[in-house]
């Protein structure tokens, strides 16, 4: 990201340079971080920028603030015109996020508990947005592993997130791309991303529920398998599971889907991206197809 890097954003319904963007040091998103947030993928399109699976993000960020018991400040109209209109001020023609950050407000004074009569803070941005490298794919990335130490409740999308920066701070240390988490011997997930494995041509997935964020790709790999022919299972699955797996692979928005074929400095499987992978990505792009095209049809 250039050090020019100067987006049109919104805050509290004024539009203006990211430069200038201001909060007040008592947001109880600085002082406690106490608000949600969400992120969706913007995809370059001839008719310009169109957002991917938004319906699905929202509704993830309407559980999460009703989780944390913040008023939801728009409805679903609401949030898609402040959402075109950050598309249509930061035009551009690369693929993009949109990122939305919604905090209990500012309060008069530092407490915990919830202050009455404040109205939440809004602030959305749009960035850049770069997917790996056809090379990197095609080798398969690395990941390590850490014990899982954070709260149990995952499945909100709060800006609390220092769990989640230590772990990718340790996988940043050990040149890998993901941290891989367990909790009592369990696979959770990564520090930004579901995780998958795969044994005799089985697509695994662990159970949805407080110990992870459900990510908005997590029902569409199931949707996938499926037009695949792949067989999908939701449950627990063990450390030693993990770790003789044929093909583990993460999912995001700024990552899709990923093989990872090393870990912890061991090849998982054939040590190279498998076929339960390829199959996956190649579906994930048809699906991405699909829908953009449906939204530029719309919007004609």
């Amino acid at each position: 990201m250039s050090d020019d890097f100067d987006p049109t954003v919104y805050l509290n319904g004024v539009w203006g340079p990211l430069s200038e963007a201001r909060i007040p040091v008592l947001d109880r998103g600085f002082i406690f971080g106490d608000g949600v947030y969400e992120v969706v993928p913007l995809y370059a399109t001839p008719d310009g920028r169109a957002p991917f699976r938004l319906t699905q993000h929202l509704a993830r960020l309407t559980r999460s603030l009703g989780k944390i018991r913040i008023d939801n400040p728009f409805d679903d109209a609401g949030w898609r015109a402040l959402i075109a209109r950050a598309i249509e001020t930061n035009h551009g023609d690369g693929d993009a996020l949109v990122y939305i950050q919604v905090t209990r407000g500012v309060a008069k004074r530092r407490g915990h508990a919830f202050p009455a009569g404040i109205e939440p803070t809004v602030f959305m941005m749009v960035n850049p947005l770069t997917f790996p490298s056809a090379e990197s794919r095609e080798q398969g990335a690395r990941a390590v592993t850490a014990e899982d130490k954070r709260w149990l409740h995952c499945d909100i999308k709060s800006v609390s997130l220092l769990g989640n920066v230590l772990m990718a701070q340790h996988a940043a240390e050990n040149d890998a791309l993901e941290t891989i988490q367990l909790r009592d011997g369990l696979l959770t997930e990564g520090s930004s991303s579901n995780v998958w494995i795969v044994k005799g041509g089985r697509l695994l997935g662990a159970p949805r529920g407080p110990r992870i964020l459900e990510g908005i790709r997590y029902a569409l790999i199931e949707e996938l398998a499926a037009e695949a022919g792949i067989p999908f299972e939701e449950r627990d699955i063990t450390e030693a599971e993990l770790r003789d797996a044929d093909e583990i692979m993460i999912s995001s928005a700024t990552k899709e889907v990923m093989p990872i074929t090393l870990l912890d400095g061991e090849p998982v499987g054939a040590g190279r991206p498998g076929p339960v992978y390829a199959a996956l990505y190649d579906a994930y792009q048809r699906a991405k197809a699909r829908e953009l095209s449906e939204w530029a049809a719309r919007a004609k």
